[in-house]
């Protein structure tokens, strides 16, 4: 019965040799809880997902044995790729919002873990023979229900975290075919793809806990000239978010009179939905303000991909870069992944 938490990945910098390899899909961590006619879609929270994905409940319905809980992920597609940006939206609530963006931008849902058949719990049953249930339980499956490609070839899986990115993914998850099923223990493996760019740093956040910087907003400029917001750095120990204040403090005096961003304090530039202080969609109440700072620090951080122009994740700190000119952090610096057809990682994916 739900809640179940899923199971999560720690992060590491090769494939491990433990038997099966998968992509890691960009969307919302699904489980999925079938028993007849009543489908629950719950996130990786544990909060309630059903009523924005109707047609997803529909396929599972069409889909799935009609007892069994699945663990898996929601994404949508749009031409060859993942659109993540897309999948954001349909958190909306108004119930009519919900019923037309299921029919413009449908969703999908790729399976990847069985955590219960009929009357049986399959936690406790290792991996490699929830994987072979899995696969049989979605032998007659169709769009929009998917199951996940997986090899047991590293050298396959390191093909994969190369092509896959073209597509939209994010990379490979490895699972130890023995491993039960341990809900919210980092107990399998992720390997993500880790580049560098210099971005400038336009604004922060203080931290929920007081007068420490939580995070820094981070921007690029775009090809005619604008500063573009790409995301944010936060994950400092707390000592380093105390010693940010003061090395940001310079930056502070007289930072919004001309700056890029001054617009956005306006209510009606927040309809955009791309500014850092647009609320969000998973949690309204959180303060999602910032401050402004002058244009003229450079940071070089770390990240794993893009989706659209912005940092799909949070991007880590590595350093000031005293010898950049904020005007030369453009998005010409960073790395552009080979395209790939989602439709052949979904049919399976290159096998050599």
């Amino acid at each position: 019965m739900p809640p179940v938490a899923p199971m999560l990945a720690k992060a590491v910098s090769q494939i491990p040799d433990v038997g099966h390899v998968e992509p890691k899909w960009d969307g919302f961590r699904t489980i999925v809880f079938r028993d007849g006619d009543e489908v629950e879609l719950g996130s990786r929270n544990e909060r309630p997902m059903t009523r924005y994905f109707p047609e997803v409940v529909e396929a599972v319905t069409a889909n799935l044995p009609k007892r069994c809980v699945l663990d898996g992920e929601i994404v949508i597609a749009r031409g060859s790729r993942l659109d993540f940006q897309a999948l954001q939206q349909r958190i909306h609530p108004a119930t009519s919002r919900v019923t037309l963006l299921a029919s413009e931008t449908p969703a999908s849902f790729v399976a990847f873990d069985l955590l219960a058949l009929g009357d049986d719990s399959l936690m406790h049953t290792p991996f490699g023979e929830r994987r072979r249930l899995l696969e049989s339980a979605l032998r007659d499956a169709g769009a929009p229900v998917f199951l996940t490609p997986a090899t047991a070839d590293v050298d396959l899986g390191r093909r994969w975290l190369d092509v896959f990115e073209g597509a939209g993914l994010d990379g490979v998850v490895a699972k130890p075919v023995g491993l039960p099923y341990t809900p919210d223990k980092r107990s399998m493996f992720k390997i993500k793809h880790e580049r560098t760019a210099d971005c400038v740093v336009a604004g922060f956040r203080w931290h929920k806990s007081g007068p420490i910087v939580g995070s820094l907003l981070l921007g690029l400029y775009d090809d005619g000239g604008s500063l573009q917001h790409v995301g944010v750095s936060a994950s400092f120990p707390m000592k380093r978010r105390a010693e940010l204040v003061a090395e940001l403090a310079p930056y502070r005096t007289e930072a919004l009179a001309g700056h890029p961003w001054e617009a956005w304090a306006e209510a009606e530039a927040h309809a955009a939905g791309r500014l850092p202080g647009a609320q969000s969609r998973w949690n309204p109440k959180k303060d999602l303000s910032w401050l402004p700072l002058r244009p003229e620090l450079v940071v070089e951080v770390a990240y794993d991909h893009m989706e659209g122009t912005r940092f799909r994740h949070t991007a880590q700190f590595r350093r000031w870069r005293g010898d950049r000119d904020p005007r030369s952090c453009t998005y010409s610096q960073l790395e552009q992944p080979v395209r790939f057809d989602l439709a052949e990682v979904l049919a399976g994916g290159p096998q050599a």
